[in-house]
């Protein structure tokens, strides 16, 4: 991330920030990008990047790389992702629940009603980021999400089939091993700006996927590679 989250990469607006390097391009949002694999206060040995942060490891040990086949909290990640882009995913992260009560719970039908009166008192909430692009983006994405749903039947079922439905195992020995960007993420990205989509550049699409359970980009020295997924 650049701390991020999901953790490994996050962009830039637009291109994604969730990609800088390439989330941190993402550096920012993959997590530490260059962190080794150290054992926490609890002897367990994990991903560098959440170091002893009690927040970021729990969403390290509970949350990233789980599949999520939940809508709504597809819909929930959307948001943030797009959010974080240009920041670290740790900023979010601690805005999460700011984020959960401005948006209505994450659901998507109600957040698709947002009007101009609604998107100005976003702006003025000092408990989340306050980017109109953003803001507008995520009530935009909202309603696109909802097309999605009515053509699919779930945002699940259209999400998923960038990884042909199953989680994708990766093996990485480093952080620095773990890419930007994937040709799967490429192609999500592409198809989501087709429909409508904003804040959707392959970076993020790829933060996206590893902090659904898409792909698996433990490491593999880290306990939870062989855990996620199963």
């Amino acid at each position: 991330m650049q701390n991020e989250s999901a953790p490994p990469r996050r962009a830039a607006a637009g291109r994604p920030a969730a990609t800088a390097p390439a989330s941190a391009r993402r550096t920012a949002r993959r997590p530490h990008a260059h962190a080794a694999p150290a054992p926490a206060p609890d002897g367990r040995l994990r991903c560098g990047w959440p170091g002893n942060d009690a927040l970021y490891l729990a969403y390290h040990d509970h949350e990233w790389g789980v599949p999520v086949h939940d809508d709504r909290t597809l819909f929930e990640f959307l948001i943030l992702e797009g959010a974080q882009a240009g920041l670290s995913w740790i900023t979010i992260l601690r805005k999460r629940e700011a984020y959960r009560k401005a948006f209505s719970g994450f659901d998507p039908a109600r957040v698709a009603r947002f009007d101009r009166r609604r998107v100005q008192a976003l702006l003025r909430d000092a408990s989340i980021v306050r980017n109109r692009a953003k803001v507008e983006a995520a009530v935009g994405n909202a309603r696109a999400y909802l097309e999605v749903q009515e053509e699919f039947g779930s945002f699940d079922a259209y999400i998923w089939r960038f990884t042909d439905g199953r989680q994708k195992q990766n093996a990485w020995k480093t952080m620095k091993q773990i890419p930007p960007e994937t040709r799967e993420s490429i192609a999500m990205s592409k198809d989501l700006k087709t429909r409508g989509f904003r804040f959707v550049g392959p970076t993020i699409c790829y933060s996206h996927m590893q902090a659904t359970g898409m792909v698996n980009d433990h490491i593999v020295d880290c306990y939870r590679w062989g855990q996620v997924g199963k």
